[in-house]
Protein backbone atom coordinates (compact mmCIF):
# COMPACT_ATOMS: atom_id res chain seq x y z
CA UNK A 1 0.00 0.00 0.00
CA UNK A 2 2.78 2.79 0.84
CA UNK A 3 4.39 1.41 -2.31
CA UNK A 4 1.25 2.19 -3.99
CA UNK A 5 0.78 5.56 -2.07
CA UNK A 6 4.45 6.42 -3.05
CA UNK A 7 3.95 5.91 -6.58
CA UNK A 8 1.10 8.08 -6.81
CA UNK A 9 2.76 10.85 -5.11
CA UNK A 10 5.15 10.83 -7.62
CA UNK A 11 3.17 11.05 -10.52
CA UNK A 12 0.65 13.71 -9.20
CA UNK A 13 4.19 15.86 -8.47
CA UNK A 14 5.86 14.70 -11.91
CA UNK A 15 2.42 16.27 -13.54
CA UNK A 16 2.42 19.31 -11.67
CA UNK A 17 6.10 19.75 -12.51
CA UNK A 18 5.19 19.81 -15.73
CA UNK A 19 2.16 21.84 -15.53
CA UNK A 20 4.70 24.51 -13.69
CA UNK A 21 7.02 24.06 -16.36
CA UNK A 22 4.37 24.84 -19.25
CA UNK A 23 3.24 27.81 -17.47
CA UNK A 24 6.71 29.59 -16.87
CA UNK A 25 7.11 28.55 -20.42
CA UNK A 26 3.73 30.65 -21.80
CA UNK A 27 4.39 33.36 -19.65
CA UNK A 28 7.96 33.86 -21.01
CA UNK A 29 6.84 33.47 -24.55
CA UNK A 30 4.36 36.71 -23.85
CA UNK A 31 6.59 38.76 -22.40
CA UNK A 32 9.16 38.43 -24.79
CA UNK A 33 6.13 39.14 -27.14
CA UNK A 34 5.11 42.11 -25.24
CA UNK A 35 8.81 43.92 -24.91
CA UNK A 36 9.20 42.97 -29.13
CA UNK A 37 6.03 45.11 -29.85
CA UNK A 38 7.44 48.36 -28.14
CA UNK A 39 10.96 47.69 -29.27
CA UNK A 40 10.10 47.40 -33.05
CA UNK A 41 12.39 50.07 -35.41
CA UNK A 42 10.37 53.07 -37.09
CA UNK A 43 10.27 53.02 -40.56
CA UNK A 44 11.34 56.34 -41.70
CA UNK A 45 8.90 57.96 -43.83
CA UNK A 46 9.75 59.91 -47.03
CA UNK A 47 13.24 58.52 -47.22
CA UNK A 48 15.84 59.36 -49.88
CA UNK A 49 15.63 55.51 -51.18
CA UNK A 50 11.90 56.15 -52.85
CA UNK A 51 13.22 59.02 -54.88
CA UNK A 52 11.41 60.50 -57.47
CA UNK A 53 7.96 58.22 -56.87
CA UNK A 54 7.75 59.00 -53.08
CA UNK A 55 4.01 60.07 -52.17
CA UNK A 56 4.87 60.54 -48.69
CA UNK A 57 3.43 64.01 -47.16
CA UNK A 58 5.86 66.58 -46.43
CA UNK A 59 6.71 69.52 -43.76
CA UNK A 60 6.50 73.23 -44.60
CA UNK A 61 8.28 74.27 -47.90
CA UNK A 62 11.07 76.18 -47.47
CA UNK A 63 11.70 79.73 -49.10
CA UNK A 64 14.62 77.79 -51.22
CA UNK A 65 12.39 74.69 -52.41
CA UNK A 66 9.53 77.49 -53.81
CA UNK A 67 12.56 79.19 -56.21
CA UNK A 68 13.36 75.52 -57.33
CA UNK A 69 10.07 73.93 -58.02
CA UNK A 70 9.37 70.40 -58.02
CA UNK A 71 11.24 69.67 -61.23
CA UNK A 72 13.98 71.65 -59.96
CA UNK A 73 13.94 69.20 -57.11
CA UNK A 74 13.80 66.20 -59.02
CA UNK A 75 17.02 67.37 -60.84
CA UNK A 76 18.56 67.76 -57.70
CA UNK A 77 18.00 63.89 -56.15
CA UNK A 78 19.40 62.79 -59.29
CA UNK A 79 22.97 64.14 -57.95
CA UNK A 80 24.78 62.95 -54.85
CA UNK A 81 24.46 65.29 -52.15
CA UNK A 82 28.21 64.31 -50.48
CA UNK A 83 30.00 65.43 -53.34
CA UNK A 84 30.50 68.94 -55.29
CA UNK A 85 28.32 69.84 -57.67
CA UNK A 86 27.02 73.01 -59.85
CA UNK A 87 23.56 72.83 -61.17
CA UNK A 88 21.54 75.46 -63.05
CA UNK A 89 18.84 74.81 -62.32
CA UNK A 90 15.39 76.05 -64.26
CA UNK A 91 12.54 78.05 -62.33
CA UNK A 92 9.28 76.29 -61.80
CA UNK A 93 7.85 78.80 -64.47
CA UNK A 94 10.38 78.40 -67.26
CA UNK A 95 9.98 74.88 -67.31
CA UNK A 96 6.22 75.55 -68.04
CA UNK A 97 7.34 78.09 -70.85
CA UNK A 98 9.55 76.44 -72.51
CA UNK A 99 9.25 72.86 -71.57
CA UNK A 100 5.38 72.66 -71.15
CA UNK A 101 6.06 70.51 -68.10
CA UNK A 102 3.37 71.21 -65.43
CA UNK A 103 3.36 69.86 -61.86
CA UNK A 104 -0.13 69.12 -61.68
CA UNK A 105 -0.22 67.20 -65.50
CA UNK A 106 3.32 66.49 -66.13
CA UNK A 107 3.65 63.89 -62.97
CA UNK A 108 0.95 61.66 -63.41
CA UNK A 109 0.32 58.10 -65.14
CA UNK A 110 2.27 57.43 -67.97
CA UNK A 111 3.59 61.18 -68.51
CA UNK A 112 5.66 60.83 -65.52
CA UNK A 113 8.14 58.29 -67.57
CA UNK A 114 8.38 60.70 -70.15
CA UNK A 115 8.55 64.05 -67.84
CA UNK A 116 11.91 61.63 -66.15
CA UNK A 117 14.07 61.75 -69.23
CA UNK A 118 12.81 65.45 -70.19
CA UNK A 119 14.60 66.45 -66.74
CA UNK A 120 17.20 63.95 -66.79
CA UNK A 121 18.75 65.12 -70.16
CA UNK A 122 17.85 68.86 -68.82
CA UNK A 123 19.94 68.16 -65.79
CA UNK A 124 23.18 66.56 -67.87
CA UNK A 125 23.25 69.85 -69.64
CA UNK A 126 23.23 71.70 -66.34
CA UNK A 127 25.51 70.07 -64.06
CA UNK A 128 29.07 70.82 -63.83
CA UNK A 129 31.09 68.66 -61.55
CA UNK A 130 32.68 71.14 -59.17
CA UNK A 131 31.69 73.54 -57.19
CA UNK A 132 30.67 77.24 -58.78
CA UNK A 133 29.29 80.06 -56.57
CA UNK A 134 28.57 83.39 -57.75
CA UNK A 135 31.20 84.85 -56.01
CA UNK A 136 33.44 82.81 -58.00
CA UNK A 137 32.68 84.30 -61.69
CA UNK A 138 34.31 88.46 -61.85
CA UNK A 139 32.06 91.12 -62.52
CA UNK A 140 32.21 91.17 -66.47
CA UNK A 141 34.36 88.51 -67.01
CA UNK A 142 33.73 84.92 -68.27
CA UNK A 143 34.33 81.15 -66.89
CA UNK A 144 33.48 78.13 -68.81
CA UNK A 145 33.29 74.51 -67.95
CA UNK A 146 31.95 71.89 -69.65
CA UNK A 147 28.57 69.90 -68.03
CA UNK A 148 28.33 66.06 -66.91
CA UNK A 149 27.26 65.43 -70.12
CA UNK A 150 29.48 67.39 -72.10
CA UNK A 151 27.65 70.88 -73.43
CA UNK A 152 29.81 74.10 -72.84
CA UNK A 153 28.82 76.23 -70.62
CA UNK A 154 29.73 80.04 -70.91
CA UNK A 155 29.17 81.79 -67.21
CA UNK A 156 29.06 85.54 -66.94
CA UNK A 157 28.01 87.61 -63.81
CA UNK A 158 25.71 90.66 -63.76
CA UNK A 159 26.57 93.90 -61.90
CA UNK A 160 23.42 93.13 -59.71
CA UNK A 161 25.68 89.44 -58.48
CA UNK A 162 23.15 87.74 -61.23
CA UNK A 163 24.83 84.71 -63.09
CA UNK A 164 24.24 84.79 -66.79
CA UNK A 165 24.81 80.88 -68.33
CA UNK A 166 24.63 80.68 -71.97
CA UNK A 167 22.71 83.63 -72.03
CA UNK A 168 20.30 82.70 -69.73
CA UNK A 169 19.92 84.94 -66.77
CA UNK A 170 19.76 83.80 -62.97
CA UNK A 171 16.20 84.18 -60.74
CA UNK A 172 18.33 83.12 -57.76
CA UNK A 173 21.76 82.12 -57.26
CA UNK A 174 23.81 80.23 -54.51
CA UNK A 175 21.51 77.91 -53.01
CA UNK A 176 23.44 75.08 -50.98
CA UNK A 177 21.86 71.50 -50.52
CA UNK A 178 24.45 69.51 -49.44
CA UNK A 179 27.69 69.73 -51.13
CA UNK A 180 25.69 71.02 -54.02
CA UNK A 181 25.30 74.41 -55.47
CA UNK A 182 22.30 75.25 -56.80
CA UNK A 183 21.28 78.60 -59.02
CA UNK A 184 17.90 78.66 -60.33
CA UNK A 185 17.81 80.08 -63.86
CA UNK A 186 14.69 81.78 -65.96
CA UNK A 187 15.44 79.03 -69.21
CA UNK A 188 16.52 75.95 -69.71
CA UNK A 189 19.97 74.95 -70.54
CA UNK A 190 19.94 72.65 -73.51
CA UNK A 191 21.62 72.15 -77.26
CA UNK A 192 20.01 72.76 -80.02
CA UNK A 193 19.12 69.37 -81.01
CA UNK A 194 17.21 68.78 -77.52
CA UNK A 195 15.62 72.43 -77.75
CA UNK A 196 14.22 71.33 -81.69
CA UNK A 197 12.99 67.92 -80.25
CA UNK A 198 10.64 69.31 -77.41
CA UNK A 199 9.01 72.15 -79.59
CA UNK A 200 5.47 71.94 -80.51
CA UNK A 201 5.00 70.54 -83.92
CA UNK A 202 2.77 72.86 -85.29
CA UNK A 203 3.15 71.40 -88.84
CA UNK A 204 0.61 68.58 -87.98
CA UNK A 205 -2.06 71.18 -86.47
Amino acid sequence: MELSKKKMRRGHFSMNSIAFVCIVVSVCCLFVVFISMFRLPKVPVGSRAVGLYRTAKRGRVSENEKFIGRFGGMMIEMLPEDLAFTIFVPSQKAFERDLRLRVNDSLVGEKMNDTYAIVSRVMGFSAVPRTLSSVMVPVGGEVSYDSISGFPLYITKDIDGMLVVNRIRSERVDIRKGEIVVHVMDGVIMDAEFEQSVQPDYSEE
